[in-house]
């Protein structure tokens, strides 16, 4: 029965993964004041949107930049980066509500580095700049821009877009998240063909963020609790022993093994994250790797079933191991929360989470009922007259 829960869980989790999501498009977006377009391109992060115009001749370009700030009162920004393809050098165009109006405003930033965001005339004319609120909460930019000499022959800009959290005293931007989506928000916008490029596999760093979140969700959020929940239940059985046992061992150390890859793909992303922490994360991803290695090496430590040691090596053992478990989950938790990865991989494993406790809850209920059946038969057995006699016979007085 239990095999049968198992499988129907994962049949929904792949379900769940591969469901097409449902969102807005371009093409449906309408504008107050009837702009039209020639192009218009559902940008592949930040649920944003990208409506140009490129004129050859006059070499100008009218865009209309939707987006959705991260948080009420954030901001939304859309850039041009002259000579490279990151946020550092570009000039962009910001837009948010005024606190005080309530009125959406636009402004210019030159971004020179990531420590240096001010507001700024940017490298080339820009003769036209609003912005405004849409009935969705969402916000527009609208701006005509003077493309320079250099990108009008090419006939390409790299482009960023960018969304943020709140604007502070003197309009000086909050800094924005660096989820994956949020480093993904770049590419090339070809003017003359209408067409935006990224790249398809994503900046390395995001690369390895996924891979670590990925190797670490399935070791310590799942594979761990699996081998706690064989070790639980299935020596119940009689039948059972000693193959739970090798599973039992199997499925930690393989736990142990991806956690330990996952482990060390943290420890890289730290080394080459200067400035960027995430203490709590870090500290329980330290104490997870100490506390499965010390319970890992214990197995060759393990007394005998019959020695007097064996009964504070299970209480030390059970410990660890429950220990293990619970900061696994949360850990794995709070890595979503720093990756900020599609809300589907978030509910799928979280479907998972909560159909594994369903099945312990069951299975715990199923243990206690063959336990205690074992119990009373043992309680039950017919009456040995031989043995109870031999036992409780006294001598005979000569």
């Amino acid at each position: 029965m239990a095999t049968s829960l198992l499988t129907s869980l994962f049949f929904t989790f792949w379900a769940l993964l591969i469901s097409p999501a449902i969102s807005l498009t371009c093409s449906s977006q309408k504008f107050t004041k009837n702009q039209v377009y020639s192009n218009c391109l559902d940008l592949p992060s930040l649920a944003s949107y990208l409506h140009f115009t490129y004129d050859p001749s006059k070499a100008t370009l009218s865009v209309a930049f939707i987006s959705t700030p991260s948080k009420p009162g954030g901001w939304i920004s859309w850039a041009i980066n002259p000579n490279a393809t990151g946020m550092a050098g570009s000039q962009a165009l910001v837009a948010y509500k005024n606190s005080t109006t309530g009125v959406a405003v636009v402004h210019t930033f030159d971004i020179s580095s990531y420590s240096s965001i001010v507001p700024k005339d940017l490298s080339f004319e820009v003769p036209d700049k609003t912005a405004e609120t849409r009935s969705d909460g969402s916000l527009a930019i609208f701006a005509t821009i003077k493309v320079p000499a250099n990108l009008a022959a090419k006939g390409t800009i790299n482009q960023v877009w960018q969304v943020g959290p709140g604007v502070g005293e003197g309009g000086m931007l909050e800094k924005h998240d660096i989820a994956v989506a949020n480093l993904r928000s770049k590419g090339t916008l070809d003017l003359k063909n209408g067409q935006s490029s990224t790249n398809s596999g994503g900046d390395t760093t995001v690369k390895k963020k996924n891979i670590h979140g990925i190797l670490n969700a399935v070791s310590w959020g799942i594979l761990f609790p699996l081998g706690a929940m064989i070790a639980r239940y299935i020596r119940s059985f009689e039948s059972a022993d000693p193959a739970w046992f090798y599973l039992h061992v199997f499925c930690q150390i393989s736990a142990y093994a991806i956690g330990v890859a996952g482990w060390g793909t943290g420890l890289k992303l730290g080394s080459e994250s200067s400035g960027i922490t995430y203490s709590g994360h870090r500290y329980i991803g330290i104490a997870l790797f100490v506390l499965a290695t010390v319970q890992i090496f214990a197995l060759f430590l393990r007394p005998k079933k019959d020695h007097k040691l064996r009964f504070y090596w299970n209480i030390y053992h059970h410990s660890f191991g429950y220990a293990i478990l619970v900061l696994g989950i949360i850990n794995v938790f709070k890595g979503f929360n720093i990756l900020k990865p599609e809300h589907k991989w978030k509910s799928a494993y979280m479907i998972v989470i909560i159909a594994m406790g369903g099945i312990s809850l069951l299975l715990e209920v199923i243990t206690w009922i063959v336990v205690l059946k074992r119990k009373s038969r043992k309680s039950t057995k017919p009456y040995d007259g031989y043995n109870n006699a031999q036992s409780n016979q006294q001598p005979l007085a000569m």
